[in-house]
């Protein structure tokens, strides 16, 4: 592995079991790099929720780094993937120093969207990140172009069996049982080297020293072993120890505090027991190094779920994933607490939590999560609900399953009809509503035009009300006016418009996140039917609500658009106003909106440039391109003329042809004009 740390990737792929974790762990500890650990788990298959704790995994290196990135995926319109991406990889590169970042149990969060991004990331990958992943599977990215590239290290469940002799050195070093090489041999060739075979059979020796015993029992494949030892082993502990196991065997990952809310009343702290567990490797795997979060290892915790199930009841099950969820929700982990409310069937609390206050979970990374509770629930039990309906229309949008929306919807309408119209909780979700029928709308515009030329797909700006991320492609379509659209285009051009009125009307005025992107649909629908002054009231309703949730895209997306409409209307020089300003509220951001707005700008500056040239009195002096040069620096009048060593009133006087000749009141119009006129000289930016 060290001798790898100069290619991009390090896959250790294995079954479960062979150490994979354990290795990556002491091979961190004396590599002498700082290192981002990321442990996945089911669920994480989500791209939003995959990158929004990948970035929080590398800000355990870098405290503020991906702060932009986490702003924009939790926005209202999430930019496309690989935008999100370069600008990551931007701030990935500017670490000085070499570092790692681990993916372990990579095969829990596989999905296409995760893969594709993995992928890019391989392909873009700064020279001082080493990436380092661990997998039941292999993953789903270029393996064979890194190996031809000599980017690949490998490491398969052939170079992580025990040989004879590191099982000899495990039996009798490291747990001191003195076995004869006789036992060892036939452990090793009955385990085939597997290490969690080899680790449960020397605690279960341990207990008792009877190898031979042990060895008559010790048969089957590696699940029904697994089983035997584990059942050896846990019949072994205390019985403190196996309440412990089996209690907290609910939870995903574990620290001591939580540890201490599942069991209740114990004596022993669960920050101690975790660490004592730790001390005599039953099963538990630290999962950062300052050891404050554990798991159980996969297999083991398996084993402890179905023992949990045998010997308790169900209510009491309940009752610990209550405490879990209840901690979970106390300390800001609300995905968890949701996953554990919903374990506990508590439909109450459940929906609640859902609900995130105001920011729905499903739009944060747990749609999945949500569909497949919703989906489990009674109608009798959604219909006092009426929210839940609503949500398990935006959930079926994200599962890319649009022709059931409109049933939930309508079922949610049913569900209102008898409450108060007025009520302010009944409105927004009238506005919720509105808000999903016109993104589905939007789809169905997108796929009736065949993919022929970038048409509304005003659902990219709803990405937080249907949380479609894979539409991201090509943002810029969303702004580019179609062209011979017929009646089927018009008429659904008519059912955004309306739709997001409604929702306009009703959402809260605090809901940012949900008008902002029917402000955003609105104004796109707008401008594709014509309606200039409504869009771009519209786009300024964007551009206002994203100063205050700070959404860099959407505002210059929203500009760009106002920017068109005054191209569309005759108003060259307006356009050009709004084009530079786009580009200035886009600073680096990767995107090709950037493209868009550069090519608009030099648009219109092509035309105003043939204007301004019929009306330019006369040409400007040398001396007078002096100062306006100075004055697009920044410079003030006394400024200037101290540079130039002339007097103030000279200076003034300069000024006062210059704005003649370019028919101009102001300093900023002067500037504006004089690059339009491609008088001032451009000055390349820095990358």
């Amino acid at each position: 592995m060290n001798k790898g740390l100069h290619r991009k990737l390090t896959l250790i792929s294995a079954p479960a079991g062979y150490g994979k974790t354990t290795l990556v762990c002491e091979w961190l500890a004396g590599c002498e790099r700082p290192a981002a650990w990321l442990s996945l788990e089911q669920g994480d298959t989500e791209l939003t929720r995959f990158l929004t704790y990948m970035i929080s995994a590398l800000q355990t290196l870098e405290e503020n780094i991906g702060e932009g990135v986490l702003s924009v995926l939790h926005s209202p319109q999430p930019a496309p993937t690989e935008s999100i991406l370069t600008a990551l990889l931007n701030e990935l590169a500017a670490i000085p120093s070499p570092f790692i970042l681990v993916l372990d149990d990579y095969h829990a969060a596989s999905s296409r969207e995760v893969d594709e991004a993995v992928s890019f990331l391989l392909d873009h990958l700064p020279t001082q990140l080493h990436l380092v992943i661990t997998s039941r599977e292999d993953p789903a990215i270029s393996l064979p172009r890194l190996r031809v590239r000599d980017q690949l290290t490998e490491l398969r469940a052939t170079d992580m069996r025990f040989t004879l002799t590191e099982a000899e050195t495990l039996f009798n070093h490291v747990m001191d049982l003195h076995l004869s090489t006789d036992h060892i041999t036939e452990l090793q060739s009955r385990t085939e080297g597997w290490a969690a075979g080899l680790r449960l059979a020397a605690l279960s020796i341990q207990e008792d020293h009877d190898a031979d015993r042990l060895l008559q029992s010790f048969t089957g494949n590696h699940h029904f072993v697994l089983d035997y030892l584990a059942e050896e082993v846990l019949q072994r502990q205390p019985s403190a120890v196996q309440d412990f196991l089996l209690r907290t065997s609910i939870l995903d990952r574990l620290c001591g505090s939580l540890c201490d809310d599942i069991m209740a009343n114990s004596e022993a702290s669960g920050k101690d027991m975790l660490i004592e567990l730790d001390r005599r490797n039953l099963f538990v795997v630290p999962m950062d190094q300052e050891r404050r979060w554990y798991r159980y290892h996969h297999l083991f915790a398996d084993i402890l779920r179905r023992r949990l199930l045998e010997n308790m009841n169900g209510s009491d099950i309940t009752e610990l994933h209550q405490r879990a969820s209840i901690w979970y929700e106390d300390h800001g982990f609300e995905i968890e607490a949701f996953h554990h409310a919903v374990k506990a069937q508590d439909i109450t609390r459940s929906s609640r939590l859902l609900q995130g206050g105001g920011m729905p979970l499903h739009l944060r990374g747990a749609a999945r999560m949500a569909l497949d509770w919703l989906e489990s629930l009674p109608a009798k039990e959604l219909d006092v609900r009426p929210e839940l309906w609503v949500y398990y229309g935006s959930a079926l949008l994200i599962a890319g399953k649009p022709t059931g929306v409109e049933h939930k919807l309508r079922a949610a309408e049913a569900a209102l009809e008898g409450m108060d119209q007025e009520d302010v909780g009944v409105k927004e979700l009238i506005g919720w509503i509105a808000a999903t029928r016109a993104t589905l709308a939007s789809l169905m515009l997108a796929d009736n035009h065949n993919g022929a030329e970038p048409n509304l797909q005003a659902a990219e700006a709803a990405m937080q009300v249907s949380g479609l991320e894979d539409k991201t492609e090509d943002l810029v379509g969303l702004i580019t006016p179609a062209r011979n659209a017929g009646k089927s285009e018009t008429n659904g051009v008519d059912q955004v418009i309306a739709q997001s009125r409604r929702a306009l009307a009703y959402l809260r005025q605090d809901n940012l996140p949900a008008r902002t992107a029917s402000a955003w649909m609105l104004g796109v629908a707008c401008q594709r039917r014509g309606d200039y002054a409504e869009a771009c009231a519209a786009y300024n309703e964007v551009i206002a609500n994203c100063r205050m949730i700070d959404h860099q895209l959407m505002a210059v997306m929203a500009t760009i658009g106002i920017a068109q409409i005054r191209e569309a209307e005759g108003r060259p020089d307006l356009a050009a106003e709004c084009y530079r300003e786009a580009l200035r509220l886009a600073g680096g951001l990767p995107h090709p909106a950037i493209k868009e707005a550069q090519m608009g700008l030099e648009r219109v500056s092509r035309v105003l440039e043939g204007e301004l040239k019929d009306i330019l009195i006369e040409p400007l002096s040398q001396r007078e391109i002096e100062v306006l040069q100075l004055i697009d620096q920044g410079l003030s009048n006394r400024e200037i003329a101290d540079k130039l060593f002339l007097a103030l009133d000279t200076v003034k006087g300069h000024n006062r042809r210059i704005f003649e000749k370019l028919h101009v009141q102001r300093r900023t119009e002067a500037i504006a004009r004089a690059r339009d006129l491609n008088l001032l000289k451009r000055t390349p930016k820095p990358h």
